[in-house]
Order: structure tokens, then sequence, then C-alpha cells
């Protein structure tokens, strides 16, 4: 029997509250050696939605499943033409103070890392570099069968000039790119194959349900051994792609902050939360820090 994977989490009665004091967070930084692990919800700002918190896609959307994706012609035809039509708003998306303030900690040297559960690239758009993409990155395309890595934008100049007038409007858009379509609008949009082998493509991400590539993950846990604290930004933890990381560092006595509106799986391993919004506070935080960076909201 085929499990779904684990979409939503409910926090208990007891579970800890939320703080609006970003002092530990900035006293973590001041120290250095913090890595940042950050979520969909630093990427609200830009126009994203995230998944679970307040008005989340979620709520209206099931995210398409690496079995899903496999398993025929007609899921892939409904993947793609959504996914084709949101890769157009995720190239509009631009970096927002959230981001820009994790650039300025790693300009000024308080970051061990960044590792992004996002797949919108606004981390290395805002300046910063080395950034593990645990999920992988929609602008990158990957063959099933032969391997070959091509550009997204390439596949959308192929996409646009096989489906001439295919502009929907849709009622929503993802963090996962994926655009909310009716079968009726989806129609009988032209999926293309690869161009080296004529095999299956599909985005160079980590889909619901797929495993995260074991030497990826691997990386990861190296940063968190190297790491004098753990931060994690606008990630509710619910899957355990990310909330590993933060259960290894409390077992190896690390601090593990969380910035995040909402309660998040791991909490209760969090010295605190910061319940506001990641733009203000990030910004707050540089302020503490008396860090210059451009906080402006994201155009």
């Amino acid at each position: 029997m085929r499990m779904r994977p684990t979409l939503s989490w409910t926090p208990a009665d007891d579970w800890p509250p939320g703080t609006t004091d970003v002092g530990p967070v900035a006293d973590a930084l001041r120290a250095g050696g913090v890595l940042v692990l950050s979520g969909a919800g630093i990427s609200t700002e830009s126009g994203i939605p995230d998944y679970r918190g307040e008005g989340g896609s979620l709520s209206r959307h099931t995210p398409m499943t690496y079995q899903d994706f496999l398993a025929g012609a007609q899921a892939r035809r409904r993947y793609w033409a959504r996914s084709h039509l949101g890769w157009r708003t995720f190239g509009r998306a631009r970096p927002n103070a959230g981001h820009r303030a994790v650039a300025a900690f790693a300009r000024h040297g308080l970051l061990a890392g960044v590792i992004t559960q996002n797949v919108d690239g606004l981390h290395q758009a805002a300046g910063s570099e080395d950034v593990v993409e645990l999920h992988g990155s929609l602008d990158r395309v990957v063959c099933l069968s032969c391997g070959a890595l091509s550009a997204r934008r390439e596949l959308a100049r192929r996409l646009e000039a096989a489906n001439p007038g295919f502009d929907p409007v849709a009622s929503g858009i993802n963090p996962d790119g994926d655009a909310d379509l009716t079968d009726a609008q989806v129609g009988d949009f032209q999926v293309l194959p690869c161009t080296v082998c004529g095999g299956v493509l599909k985005p160079d991400v980590v889909f619901f349900g797929e495993a995260v590539p074991p030497q990826r993950v691997e990386h990861c846990r190296a940063l968190v051994r190297e790491a004098a604290s753990l931060l994690v930004l606008g990630s509710s933890l619910t899957v355990m792609s990310g909330l590993r990381f933060v259960r290894q560092a409390a077992q190896a006595g690390k601090p593990v902050l969380v910035v995040n509106r909402d309660p998040t799986r791991g909490d209760r391993h969090a010295l605190t939360r910061v319940a506001l919004p990641l733009g203000a506070a990030l910004t707050a935080v540089a302020g503490r820090l008396d860090l210059p960076f451009d906080g402006r909201s994201a155009a």
C-alpha cells in the first residue's frame, strides 16, 4: 500500500509559546558559527505562499508526490501545465528583507552556512553563496532516464513553442511553483521529452514522498556538526527532511533558535521561537548587530 507523505502536524496543548524578543537570535549571531535552515516562510514576503501558515497553500492544494508523477502521463501533463504557468511567477519573485538579512549575516562572517528547504533560488539572488538546496531547485530539469541536467529556462522556451496561447488564469501559486488550474484549463497541454534520450523530464526538486539524496543529507549533517548553533527561519519543521537537523543539533547540545510566526514541530528542541514575520524579525536583529543592509520590501 502506498503511504501519503506527512503534510500536516498539530501542536499539543502544552507546546512552548513564542516570544517577540529577538535578543537571543542576535546573541547567537554575535557569537558566530550560526547555521541557517530556512523554509517556505522566508519567501512569503516575496509573494510566494508557504504551505502551512495562515492562508498556506495546503488549505487548498495537495502537492504532487513523486509516486503520482511516475504513475502516468496524465499526472505529468497536469503537473507540467501547472508548473509551467507557476514558473512565470517564480521568475518575477525578488528577494525580500529576510533573504537580504541572511546574506548580510554571511558577508559579516556570522554564519557557518545556509541550508534551504526552498526551491526558489531567492537566497542566492540576495547574495548568499554556497547555499545547500536541500530539496533542489526549480531552475533545473533532470531526465529520469539518462540523468541529463538542463536549464529550466530552456524547457520553458520549448514549452511556450509547443503550447502557443497557453495563458490560463490560475487561482493561486504554491511554494513548489505549482499553479492552481482545473483539468479544463490544463486541457491537452503538450509535455516534452528529454532532448538527449527522449525520456521523462522532472524538475530537479525533491517531491513529497521522494527521498533527499543521501550525500546531500550527509553534507547537511556535517554542517550541523561544525556549527555553533542552528537558526531555523520560516519552517514549520513538519517533515523529517528539516526536523532531523534540529534534532541532531539539540542532541549535540547546540542551541536551536526558531523564527516562525506559528508553532513548529521543533519547538521542544529550541531555546526560543520568535513569533514575528521574518522580514521584521531579521531587520530588528540586524539593527541590534549594527549591520547595514537593504531591508526594503521585495519589489
